[in-house]
């Protein structure tokens, strides 16, 4: 059976590092997604224009309503 980390075994300095590296992958794995959803929704450059965007991507609607400029 798997137990979790124990934590309070682990010096400062280990603790630090780890948490640091997770946050490093989870901020670049954010980074990717959200820009891959902004490429594949906004203008494509000269040759990308007939360029299908994946099932994955979700539509931006980049119009506001009249509620929101008031």
């Amino acid at each position: 059976m798997l137990a979790p980390l124990p934590l309070a075994e682990l010096d400062y300095s280990t603790t630090l590092k780890t948490t640091f590296y997770a946050l490093l992958a989870v901020g670049f794995l954010a980074t990717v997604v959200i820009g891959s959803i902004a490429w594949y929704n906004s203008k494509k450059p000269p040759g990308w224009e007939g360029a299908e965007k994946p099932n994955w991507v979700p539509d931006v609607d980049d119009k506001t309503s009249a509620n929101d400029s008031e």
